[in-house]
């Protein structure tokens, strides 16, 4: 049989075939090869009435997430807040970045925005991202007609509120929500396990919530191509390898001085592109050191 994985908990995977779910084992010989079957996954499996099933083959994925554990993902919604927390413009575009270098679209979403007291500033924010071609929306009724027909993963901080957009969109989902903890100034994480759900036409899931972002962008030339608004233009820098940082005739930085490229996202690239630095460094000293 085939079918899809649309949840995965406590060892079980819930395979849905033909308006059918059944719960399935995976084969002892995944473990022995190192594989690993993740909700998302296209699968073949077999399964008798009334009893368990099991996954005999996971079919080629197209992309795949390591924080959610999810694969075949159309797109992301990246849930970002105007306060409590703050809108944070350096976490955001660590989200981007590795959408870009997973090859996932992604959708910028801004909640909170009632908490504001003046929208000047997110209206500067919107024009930036949507300069660079992201979709920049802070409206529910800008966001269903786009989840049709999709698989859409929602990521983000804790806290802002991704359990609450899901259960506005389908209230019958009625997934845990906690309130912002005072003291730690960030949101309780509610969500607890990876699950796909039918909503606005397509599938969406909803996934545990962090405060930090580890990516797997490990030289300058991934991460330049991980900025749109880079990539477009480092192919006229005089330098194939150029870091956009002290090299001369770097299309980047001219455009950078020319107001084409915003100074906010230019300085998240150089931060980003020196921790990759101290990490290869770190790792250097790690090997000589063995």
């Amino acid at each position: 049989m085939q079918g899809k994985i649309i949840k995965a908990l406590a060892g079980f995977y819930y395979v849905e075939s033909q308006g059918d779910i059944y719960q399935t084992r995976a084969r002892g010989n995944f473990r022995k090869k190192g594989h690993t079957p993740y909700v998302g996954d296209e699968v073949e499996f077999s399964a008798k009435e009334h009893s368990e099933g099991y996954i005999l083959a996971i079919h080629k994925r197209k992309n795949s997430l390591v924080r959610p554990p999810i694969v075949n993902v159309d797109q992301v919604v990246v849930m970002i807040s105007a306060r409590e927390p703050d809108f944070n413009p350096n976490l955001l575009d660590r989200f981007l970045i590795l959408l870009e270098h997973k090859k996932i679209n992604p959708i910028i979403y801004l909640s909170k925005t009632d908490l504001l007291e003046d929208l000047a500033d997110l209206k500067t924010v919107q024009k930036q991202y949507q300069e660079i071609g992201y979709h920049f929306i802070y409206h529910l009724e800008d966001l269903t007609p786009l989840l049709k027909d999709k698989i859409t993963v929602f990521m983000g901080q804790t806290g802002v509120g991704k359990s609450t957009l899901l259960n506005t969109l389908a209230p019958d989902l009625k997934l845990e929500t906690a309130e912002i903890s005072d003291s730690l100034g960030r949101g309780r994480h509610t969500t607890r396990a990876v699950s796909l759900y039918k909503v606005c036409g397509g599938e969406m899931a909803d996934t545990p919530g962090f405060s930090s972002l580890d990516y797997e962008i490990t030289s300058s030339e991934d991460l330049n191509a991980a900025f749109p608004e880079f990539l477009k233009r480092s192919s006229a820098c005089k330098f194939r390898s150029c870091t956009h940082t002290h090299e001369p005739d770097c299309a980047v930085k001219k455009a950078l001085h020319a107001g084409q490229i915003w100074q906010s996202r230019y300085d998240n690239y150089l931060q980003f592109l020196s921790e990759i630095e101290n990490r290869r460094e770190t790792y250097k000293k790690t090997i000589k050191r063995k």
